[in-house]
């Protein structure tokens, strides 16, 4: 080390480092410096060691080194629901389970446990951006600050009354509240996330537009989920539930469209015209038999295809590793093409393009100076990930999230050696067994759960 060393927080020696951005490129025995929270380089191992003095070394010598994955479509309090209520379409299983069971549980503590739950999982999976959709979100915003995990939270608008808010007014008021309460904060932003078509009206839509523009912030909505839902808004007002969205302008690049299952040519044009980013969620989509997600027609359309899990009550997991290899290999299904959704343009959907669905795109989603050392070490020396001949390919198609050792957001360690840094397991999963006896106890669940 020569005496000009330059003094660092941290320098991250690994085998491979997959930055994202360029697109396809892996590179053999590099090293990421990391200073106050973000990349200051990223070079040959050999030259950052001879330019850099860091406080800590890290040195990964069986590892691929990713930028953090992004879930960018969870609804994450919904982890303490998970297997609730399997093997039921969209409408009976949140119309006759889910709703009725959180209306009994659904309050702060719920969300807080449910949150630290599934930020205990997404980080023993590499995931360290989550584009979270559900009530309380004062509370999950601080709970994921608290956490130090990188989320945007959702503004919840529906046009019934909840635990959250009464009145179509409430539910506006108490989402520019949380917007402001969270404003300059550098892990927490927010989204407007009205539920659906079919629960939001058209006045709530129109003055969500209005406020999105104003405050500078994404909408993130569940759309064309099912053809049901596509046929009962046909029946109603006579349009595809896109079309409404069009009309009342919320086909734009603010637009996070969650699902997209139901799309024809023309919607597909206009979202690549518009800028939306579409999210894809084909585990649940397959679990709920929602539908396929025309990923590869987007792609090739030039559309912005992120990927996200769900929550966990219809999924019923937050792995991300599992959702890449499922969107990969649907898409070849859908698309009757097995070049498509290749495997790094399916890792960038987990990374780079989900940032830019969640405005994201400066800060996060790939390794680059400037950037947050959101980071994700990943070890493939295991007997599953060998013989290795294409790490791209391998991470997609032959990894598990059990081979994810290490973590960090914005610089700081958050897994180390597949222990969690800063969170006690003990209890959270003692406090996750309590909800597992309340939830069981509540009449709407079946009775061969409780």
């Amino acid at each position: 080390m020569s005496s000009g060393s330059t003094d660092i927080d941290l320098l991250i020696e690994a085998r491979w480092v997959v930055p994202v951005e360029p697109h396809g490129v892996v590179l053999d025995h590099h090293a990421v410096a990391v200073d106050k929270g973000a990349i200051v380089a990223l070079m040959p191992t050999a030259q950052a060691r001879a330019m850099y003095a860091p406080r800590e070394r890290v040195e990964l010598g069986e590892h691929v080194l990713i930028p953090g994955l992004i879930n960018s479509h969870t609804h994450n309090p919904m982890t303490l629901l998970r297997g609730l209520a399997d093997d039921l379409p969209l409408m009976v299983w949140l119309q006759q389970h889910i709703w009725p069971a959180e209306a009994k549980v659904i309050g702060p503590e719920f969300v807080r446990d449910g949150v630290e739950l599934a930020v205990a999982e997404m980080l023993r999976g590499g995931t360290t951006c989550a584009n979270e959709n559900y009530f309380f979100p004062d509370v999950i915003g601080a709970t994921y600050r608290r956490l130090g995990f990188r989320a945007v939270v959702g503004l919840p608008v529906i046009e019934f009354p909840t635990a959250w808010a009464k009145s179509q007014d409430e539910y506006f008021e108490r989402a520019t509240e949380v917007h402001d309460s969270f404003l300059g904060d550098t892990l927490i932003s927010t989204a407007f996330a009205p539920h659906a078509p079919y629960t939001v009206s058209d006045q709530s839509f129109e003055r969500i537009r209005v406020l999105a523009d104003q405050l500078d912030i994404p909408v993130h909505l569940h759309t064309h989920e099912t053809a049901h839902e596509v046929e009962e808004e046909k029946k109603k007002s006579g349009l595809r539930p896109f079309q409404r969205l069009q009309k009342l302008g919320l086909i734009n690049d603010r637009l996070i469209a969650v699902h997209m299952t139901q799309m024809t040519d023309g919607e597909i044009a206009a979202c690549a015209e518009a800028g939306v980013s579409v999210v894809h969620c084909p585990e649940s989509n397959l679990k709920l038999a929602s539908g396929f997600s025309p990923v590869e027609k987007l792609r090739k359309a030039g559309v912005n295809v992120a990927i996200g899990t769900d929550g966990c009550a219809s999924n019923n997991d937050l792995d991300m590793f599992g959702e890449m290899r499922t969107a990969a290999m649907l898409a070849k299904a859908v698309a009757n093409d097995a070049a498509a959704f290749d495997a790094a343009y399916t890792l960038r959907a987990a990374t780079l393009n989900g940032a830019r669905a969640l405005g994201l795109e400066a800060q996060i989603g790939s390794i680059e100076v400037g950037k947050q050392a959101d980071l994700a070490a990943v070890r493939l020396s295991d007997l599953e990930t060998q013989p290795l001949f294409h790490v791209a390919s391998q991470l997609v198609y032959a990894t598990g999230r059990h081979q994810v050792t290490d973590v960090w957001i914005a610089g700081a360690r958050k897994l180390a050696g597949r222990v969690l840094v800063g969170m006690d397991t003990h209890a959270i999963l003692a406090r996750t067994h309590a909800w597992r006896e309340r939830i069981a106890a509540i009449d709407a669940v079946a009775p061969e759960v409780a």
